[in-house]
């Protein structure tokens, strides 16, 4: 499995490189982030649709498999 769920003893080093970009951009956030912000952290051409929603997909990767929180609003944010 490419992205493991995250689970004890399942450090963030298993996720491959370009997901812990993502999550370390959500983790240095103040608070909680668009995917737009964590796009202009990571390097992605925002201005481009086609290139924002490969990097929504993976933020909701992560969310389904528990390494981040998706808020009601389309936020995202560390777990607690």
């Amino acid at each position: 499995m490419l992205i493991p769920y995250r689970e004890p003893g399942v450090e963030e080093d298993a996720l491959p490189w370009d997901y812990q970009r993502i999550t370390a951009a959500v983790r240095q956030a103040a608070g909680p982030v668009m995917a737009r912000e964590v796009g202009e952290v990571v390097g992605v051409d925002i201005s481009v649709k086609a290139e924002l929603e490969p990097l929504r997909s993976k933020l909701i990767k992560l969310v389904d498999r528990g390494w981040l929180r998706k808020l009601p609003d389309g936020r995202f944010t560390t777990r607690l």
